[in-house]
Order: structure tokens, then sequence, then C-alpha cells
């Protein structure tokens, strides 16, 4: 993949009908996430629980926060970055800008944002919950709608 050139770093546009304002709520609140992130994702002092379907949990300390255009944390030990830019058209141009990604999970994490990134246009543009939420039916199992 020519755009995915930095083997540490992974970078993924996605373009969003839904405005700036309305996609950083989806990323910063409790229940934004919850929609189309994890089966909870829940702030409490500077850090987010995210609790997936398979069991797993992670503890993710917030980086920073600029409404609405900035959102970045310490997620599964790499730095998380999404940029939220107006389109000119009242929708917003999202890039995903993943930082110190473990070579070893390179290939899985770059498909697991864009099952997370899908998620989040099903959710925000279509109000759709693109998610089994099926214990028996997670990534560790293959299935990409966890």
């Amino acid at each position: 993949m020519p755009f995915q050139d930095d083997p540490h770093l992974i970078r993924w546009r996605l373009h969003l009908d839904s405005s700036p304002v309305a996609i950083y709520e989806f990323l910063t609140t409790n229940e934004g996430r919850a929609r189309f992130w994890a089966e909870s994702a829940v702030e409490e002092e500077g850090h987010i629980n995210f609790r997936f379907p398979n069991g797993l949990e992670w503890r993710a300390k917030i980086l920073q926060q600029q409404p609405p255009t900035h959102f970045s944390l310490n997620y599964f030990d790499s730095t998380s970055s999404f940029e939220l830019n107006e389109d000119g058209a009242g929708g917003t141009d999202l890039v995903l800008i993943d930082d110190g990604v473990p070579l070893e999970y390179r290939e899985e994490i770059i498909a697991g944002w864009v099952s997370v990134l899908m998620a989040l246009k099903a959710a925000a543009d279509f109000n759709i919950d693109l998610r089994n939420h099926d214990p028996d039916r997670t990534w560790d199992q293959g299935f990409c709608n966890n």
C-alpha cells in the first residue's frame, strides 16, 4: 500500500456527511463511542475505559482535545489522533493517524481501523450499528463486524 508507507504509522481518511461538531461528539462522549467503537467506552478522570465484545478491556489516556477539530488518545500503546475538517458542504473530512504501531500488529491494526471508521460512518451518517455485539463472533474469530 503506497499510502501506508511508514511502518510505524497508519493513516486513513474518511469522508462523512455529518458535521465536524457531530463527529467530534461521537469521538468524545461516552454515548457516541458506544454507538460505533466499543460495547462501552466510559471516560473517567482523563481516561477512556474501553470494553470490547470479546471481553478485552483497555484504559486509554486522552492526550488532546480541541473541539471540534482534534482528538487524540493513547490507544493500545500507540498515539491515535483524529483531525476533523469541514468539507465545504456541511460534512467532515476525517484524518486518522495512528503513530507508534508495533510492527507485529500492523496488518491487523490497519484492518481494525477500517472496521472502526466504517462503523463510525454508518452510525453518524445513517444511524446504523454495523456491529454484531456477539461475544462468540468477535475479531478473535475473524468477524470484522464485532
